[in-house]
């Protein structure tokens, strides 16, 4: 019983990647990649994205892009609780404005 009052609850999140053609290129990012993940909050499904795509055994076989690498978005959609998007930066993971996408 002790376990179930400890349960934390996982929310499911629609991820979408963003990269540039080239590693390091600032503009022309295109959307490479969608999945859904399963997590606690933003950071766990952050973490989760980066930790499965960047390890060989672990990318899905239809993943057309490279590793997440500095400067690499992700998109997360929560429909009507909003809309997220994170950049890579060398401090890590930093919320951003949509306008920076274009």
């Amino acid at each position: 019983m002790l376990k179930e009052l400890t349960r934390v609850k996982t929310k499911l999140f629609d991820v979408t990647i963003f990269q540039t053609p080239k590693f390091r290129q600032t503009k022309g990012y295109r959307q490479v990649y969608r999945l859904s993940m399963e997590g606690v909050d933003h950071e766990e499904c952050l973490y989760s994205v980066f930790a499965t795509f960047n390890v060989p055994d672990l990318i899905p076989k239809d993943f057309s892009g490279r590793f997440i690498a500095t400067g690499d978005i992700l998109f997360i959609d929560e429909g009507r609780k909003g809309q997220y998007y994170y950049q890579l930066q060398p401090g890590g993971w930093k919320i951003i404005n949509r306008i920076q996408i274009r």
